[in-house]
């Protein structure tokens, strides 16, 4: 009798994790100081394309956008890039003066407060 070599090739099974696992595993549980944080300045982030993509919908350089808001250039580049050193008053300038709604949602507890 011959012996029977075995066709089948072992197959590795891989874990495959969510992006909210990889972030309570790298960065840190919601809560705490790193994924503070970290969620803050992807927020920030996010802010500062949400104003340059504006400005060049409407057509504007960071200069002009800079003049209408009362700042230099080099601030809307800065803003531009990540808003996290930028004071919530030139936010809203910037804002305005790209005739662009903006609206910030505080949470108390568990009610959700509205500002326009």
């Amino acid at each position: 009798m011959k012996n029977k070599k075995s066709n089948h090739t072992a197959t590795k099974v891989i874990k495959t994790y969510s992006f909210a696992e990889m972030k309570n595993k790298y960065i840190g549980k919601i809560g705490t100081t790193d994924r503070d944080e970290y969620e803050y300045e992807l927020r920030m982030d996010v802010l500062g394309k949400m104003i340059k993509t504006a400005r060049q919908e409407r057509h504007l350089t960071q200069e002009e956008l800079g003049k209408l808001v009362g700042v230099q250039k080099a601030q809307i580049s800065k803003l531009e890039s990540s808003a996290n050193s930028a004071t919530i008053d030139t936010i809203i300038r910037v804002f305005r003066a790209l005739k662009a709604e903006i609206n910030f949602n505080v949470k108390l507890e568990d009610n959700f407060v509205k500002l326009t």
